[in-house]
């Protein structure tokens, strides 16, 4: 199975990731931990709000938005 690496910023929405690596300020990298985004973790971008920032994504059964400037450093898995 291929896989490759992008940026949870890149994702599209009909697509799903694995989130691979969060590399955010400390205090952000805490909450999203505590949000169930650990390695491994099924991601699914589910809506984008009016102005394009932020994005919703389904996370573990629940729905979380999170900003472009974070989602530009998260390291997600996409496997074709």
């Amino acid at each position: 199975m291929y896989q490759r690496n992008i940026l949870l910023s890149d994702l599209d929405m009909d697509k799903k990731g694995y989130i691979e690596e969060i590399d955010c300020e400390s205090g952000i990298k805490r909450r999203l931990l505590d949000l169930g985004l650990v390695k491994g973790t099924v991601i699914f971008p589910v809506l984008i709000s009016p102005s394009g920032d932020p994005k919703a994504f389904l996370v573990r059964g629940s729905t979380i938005a999170i900003r472009k400037e974070d989602t530009k450093r998260i390291k997600i898995r996409l496997e074709n």
